[in-house]
């Protein structure tokens, strides 16, 4: 079973720069897509951005696009999150679920398993 981990959330100012990072610790070797997530408290869960599982196709909100870029390596199992521009309302635990093939691009929640802890971004005004 894949076995996404989180890392890079912190605590930073807005117009800062941050990069988040997803890894497939289990290494399964398995073929799958993978999306950004993030959840702000007393809210639903939004997508982010996805990307395909050969790293060649990205999808974006579109209240993200132009600030956020999503990449992968598809021999390290490793997928980026690059944000620039922070502002306040980016404050959120964003996650990197796995999903089949089949829901590349997918901004449902409910179509992504294999959910890890998240790591938590917090942009100060």
């Amino acid at each position: 079973q894949v076995q996404l981990v989180e890392s890079g959330g912190g605590l930073v100012q807005a117009g800062d720069s941050l990069t988040l990072s997803c890894v497939d610790s289990a290494r399964t070797g398995s073929t799958y897509t993978t999306g950004w997530f993030r959840q702000a408290p007393g809210k639903e869960r939004e997508f982010v951005a996805g990307i395909s599982w050969n790293c060649e196709t990205q999808y974006y909100a579109d209240s993200v696009k132009g600030r956020i870029t999503i990449s992968c390596d598809s021999t390290k199992k490793t997928v980026n999150l690059q944000m620039t521009g922070l502002k306040p309302e980016d404050t959120s635990v964003y996650y990197c679920p796995a999903a089949q093939t089949g829901y590349t691009g997918s901004p449902h929640p409910r179509n992504y398993d294999s959910w890890g802890q998240g790591t938590q971004v917090t942009v100060s005004s």
